[in-house]
């Protein structure tokens, strides 16, 4: 498993996340026997978010209880977790007191007394960024959170943000598979006249993130697009799913190690964030995390894709 040390943060951390949003319904069993299976793959970073699950905190809560974890041992997992998105309304709120309360309310249901990362989940529209600052300022004073950052966010609504918040904003989480790659995309066919894959939709935000050290953790590897299915054996992509088999026959590995490598080849060093919880697929999938693909077998799957490549 190929590590980094994440920018702006003393965290030494694996470019594959095992994410928590799917475990509210498992045993105890099932959970410790999914989290084993990360850490053998060499994942100790979780991804959580206060919305995961049944009710506020259910699937945060559903991990404690499931692992019960000591302090020597929490000491050994990277725990990320998200607060922003009220599901009752549905809307967004980045109030100071939601912040806290959400934090407070995780912290609870984790059954630890800090964060390792916390994101701001979805971008709020009546976001006033210095009651953002003042949150993240009485978190971080407290030793509740360790680091910061965003999700879904683009590079304007993070600059609004850096204006007010003194601590750096460390990763941003966004939808990135093969085939559901705009912020990718866009750029390989920058000023053709006419082909949508041209437009820009995302001001740029993944060339803003290299340029400011903020890590882009990429959600729905396996999904086709915004939750319309996985791409990995559909017939709805023949063509990709042949070089897909190609390369993992080449490279001795599962068709997830495929999927995962063709995000972890990309120098802007970004994570991937599992959503599976099967043990075997999370084991499978990380496989991909130091897969050496060339340049002709990265740019050959994205073709596969359907993108385009002048």
């Amino acid at each position: 498993m190929k590590t980094f040390t994440l920018p702006g943060t003393d965290l030494v951390v694996p470019n594959v996340v095992l994410g928590l949003m799917r475990i509210q319904d498992k045993t105890d069993d099932e959970v410790r026997t999914l989290i084993s299976a990360a850490r053998d793959a060499g994942i100790t970073f979780l991804d959580h978010a206060d919305i995961y699950g049944t009710g506020v905190h259910g699937c945060e809560r559903r991990f404690a209880e499931a692992l019960r974890l000591t302090s020597s041992e929490r000491e050994q997992f990277v725990i990320q977790s998200k607060a922003g998105i009220v599901k009752d309304g549905p809307y967004f709120d980045f109030s100071y007191e939601h912040i806290v309360e959400t934090v407070n309310g995780s912290l609870e249901a984790l059954g630890t007394d800090y964060l390792d990362i916390l994101l701001l989940h979805r971008p709020d529209a009546l976001v006033e960024p210095e009651e953002v600052a003042r949150a993240f300022d009485d978190l971080s004073s407290a030793g509740k959170v360790r680091a910061f950052g965003v999700s879904n966010h683009t590079p304007g609504q993070i600059e609004l943000l850096r204006r007010s918040v003194s601590q750096p904003l460390v990763a941003n989480q966004l939808q990135l598979s093969i085939t559901h790659s705009p912020l990718v995309a866009q750029g390989v066919t920058a000023n053709m006249e006419g082909l949508d894959q041209s437009i820009v939709r995302d001001g740029g935000v993944l060339d803003y993130c290299r340029l400011h050290d903020i890590t882009v953790q990429a959600w729905s590897p396996f999904q086709a697009g915004l939750f319309d299915g996985p791409f990995l054996g559909s017939d709805r992509f023949g063509e990709l799913n042949a070089e897909i088999d190609r390369l993992a026959e080449k490279y001795g590995v599962p068709a997830e190690a495929i999927a995962v490598a063709w995000i972890t080849r990309h120098p802007a060093q970004m994570q991937v964030v599992l959503g599976t919880t099967t043990p075997e697929r999370v084991a499978a999938a990380a496989l991909g995390s130091d897969i050496p693909l060339t340049r002709p077998e990265w740019y050959g799957l994205f073709r596969a894709a359907g993108h385009r490549v002048p």
